[in-house]
């Protein structure tokens, strides 16, 4: 599976974004999605997932209710709609893929390339 991130930027604190993964490959397999972040200096943290139906998400409480994670199983893409952004929310995102629920970055199969959130004050 290749997972191509996109959406990332520059926004101000409060303001919104909306990231996408699309997936490629073997993508019929019935894979949780999910996002993760990691920080200069910080240790690669989870954000959010869903499951391959897209019936249930799950969230780091950072994010409950600013956050919402989706996917769109017919274009094979995930997406993560960031609102009420914060300064600390600035970090390079990754999406993932996983046989099983992500909550930790070694419950990760698949990686795509990071994109770059940064939120000013």
């Amino acid at each position: 599976v290749q997972l191509q991130a996109s959406g990332g930027g520059l926004v101000q604190a409060g303001g919104s974004l909306r990231l996408s993964c699309a997936a490629s490959g073997r993508t019929g397999s019935s894979y949780e999605m999910g996002w993760f972040r990691q920080a200069p200096g910080k240790e690669r943290e989870f954000v959010a997932g869903i499951s391959w139906s897209g019936g249930s998400a799950y969230y780091a409480d950072s994010v409950k209710g600013r956050f919402t994670i989706s996917r769109d199983g017919a274009k094979n893409t995930v997406y993560l709609q960031m609102n009420s952004l914060k300064p600390e929310d600035t970090a390079v995102y990754y999406c993932a893929a996983s046989m099983t629920t992500m909550t930790m970055p070694s419950s990760a199969r698949y990686w795509g390339q990071g994109t770059q959130v940064t939120v000013s004050s």
